[in-house]
């Protein structure tokens, strides 16, 4: 039997994207601005967020390359035969599927998509996601081609977010928030964080359902540390007990058809000494301020700089672990970052309409000292013309989060 390296199946129908057909289209047309104006003939996106921002479909690689071919006048995604059309239904655009008969019929895929006749000169790739595999083999095919890095034009225009991006958000901010009080409703001594969390998550699962039914399900957690757990922003929950007197950090997560979302609080199980109550008072002074500080107009740097030396007045900047806020959109805790919209010393991006970026302050007391434990709130924000929306409304402080059961 012959076996074909590449083929295409449209499997069914396609189905409702999380955006519309216009706002894929405008999309691919700023991308395709980008290629024009650095004289690209050509880009492969390769990574799950980009490849998922310019098209709908967000890809489970387990291994195996994944791509989508860009040109003046098409935009194909390249999966694996193991996907079937799901790729193709969950797509704006073509899909070509390779299989796993020969080695290197991903790239014999790409060739299919563009043809010989006129082969591409320049080719704009991800710098920060091709491997140095992927990228000599690509040399291999392409031998006369010039690479040039997108990957931070990619990000640019992911910054800026549309008010259809701007809705799915706020909708992932509504559903931490339910997430977070469906939590609350579990924590007493003797719970674990495990089954705390698991609370959490299938509160939020249910709701994404409701709003989207339409979506795929996928990637929504939740991290519930206690105790010593809580030093670190992104451990994982464990099997730990509650008991009186523990510091929490609760951390919803709903992902909406690759959307992050987050809501991030530090709470205290039935009571709390006074070092704790001092340094958790001192977070949310700050946190507090950072919300007033965010707005169009200002450097982020310019947060960080105030807010580190409000932290030094208060006595604790010796115990900020990470930067004070990021970009939302179209990422993951395994992949996407919008490293140009961070609230640390070395950017120096201004704040503009449409982005939506957090105030997230942390401090970290290590084990035997007085108030050992992590701290942080988290709320996110939409700048817009002349101010910032909170979009987060889960209630933060001592006056709220010593948790009596």
């Amino acid at each position: 039997m012959e076996r074909p390296d590449f083929f295409e199946l449209n499997n069914g129908e396609k189905v409702k994207l999380p955006f519309s057909d216009k706002e894929y289209k405008n999309r691919v047309s700023k991308l395709r601005d980008v290629m024009s104006n650095n004289n690209m003939d050509m880009v492969i996106l390769t990574s799950m967020h980009n490849i998922a921002y310019y098209t709908g479909f967000i890809y489970c690689s387990f291994g195996r390359p994944y791509g989508c071919v860009v040109t003046k006048d098409k935009i194909v995604t390249i999966s694996a035969n193991i996907d079937a059309s799901q790729p193709w239904r969950r797509s704006h655009c073509n899909n070509v599927i390779y299989t796993d008969w020969k080695r290197d019929n991903f790239l014999r895929a790409i060739v299919s998509i563009i043809g010989r006749d006129d082969p591409p000169k320049t080719i704009g790739i991800e710098n920060d996601h091709v491997t140095l595999d992927i990228k000599e083999k690509l040399n291999s095919i392409f031998s006369i081609a010039i690479f040039k890095d997108i990957s931070k034009h990619l990000m640019k225009q992911r910054m800026i977010k549309s008010d259809e991006e701007i809705s799915i958000i706020k909708n992932g901010a509504r559903i931490a928030d339910l997430g977070a009080e469906e939590i609350v409703k579990h924590i007493k001594p003797g719970q674990s964080e495990l089954e705390i969390a698991i609370a959490g998550r299938d509160k939020m699962e249910r709701e994404i359902a409701k709003s989207y039914p339409d979506a795929e399900y996928m990637d929504t957690w939740v991290w519930f540390q206690s105790g010593i757990n809580t030093d670190g922003a992104h451990n994982p929950k464990t099997n730990r007990a509650l008991k009186n007197g523990d510091i929490l950090s609760l951390n919803t997560f709903p992902m909406i058809s690759g959307y992050y979302t987050a809501l991030e609080r530090t709470l205290f199980v039935n009571e709390i000494d006074d070092a704790s109550l001092k340094a958790w008072e001192a977070n949310v002074k700050v946190h507090k301020r950072g919300l007033e500080l965010i707005k169009p107009g200002v450097k982020c740097s310019e947060i960080c700089e105030e807010l580190n030396n409000l932290f030094a007045e208060l006595g604790y900047l010796q115990y900020r672990t990470f930067g004070y806020g990021h970009s939302f959109g179209m990422l993951s805790h395994f992949y996407g970052r919008e490293a140009g919209v961070e609230l640390r010393e070395d950017i120096d991006t201004i704040l503009e309409k449409n982005m939506v970026i957090s105030m997230e302050p942390m401090i970290m007391i290590p084990e035997g000292k007085p108030g050992a434990g992590g701290y942080r709130e988290h709320d996110i924000l939409v700048i817009k013309e002349d101010g910032a929306e909170n979009i987060t409304k889960f209630p933060f402080g001592p006056d709220h989060n010593i948790i009596k059961n």
